[in-house]
């Protein structure tokens, strides 16, 4: 009797197969992952315009009345520099000292 002799591995079908669903996966997860950086950096900002909230409050207590800009909290070391990172695309303006974004 003679032994048959068959290599083991995928057929070009089953390949093809395997890389559609895998590229059937990426474009799922693709939005959503650009979704959760969105949302990711829209509370990472809304927390900073909170903590700057906190800041001009404690300047105030500090000084006696509110700071004109965040620079003004800036120069003071109230706040640094690279604290707004969390809101680059945004300014911030302190108008009776109420902390709002403006576009």
């Amino acid at each position: 009797m003679q032994k048959e002799h068959f290599q083991k591995g995928f057929t070009l079908i089953e390949m093809l197969i395997v890389l559609f669903i895998i590229s059937i996966l990426i474009l799922i997860a693709i939005p959503n992952v650009t979704k959760h950086f969105a949302t990711v950096d829209k509370k990472g900002c809304d927390a900073y315009v909170k903590m700057v909230q906190g800041q001009v409050e404690a300047y105030r207590i500090d000084h006696g009345n509110y700071p004109s800009s965040t620079t003004e909290l800036e120069t003071n070391e109230y706040l640094k520099q690279t604290d707004s990172k969390a809101c680059e695309s945004k300014k911030l303006t302190i108008t009776d000292g109420k902390v709002e974004i403006s576009k």
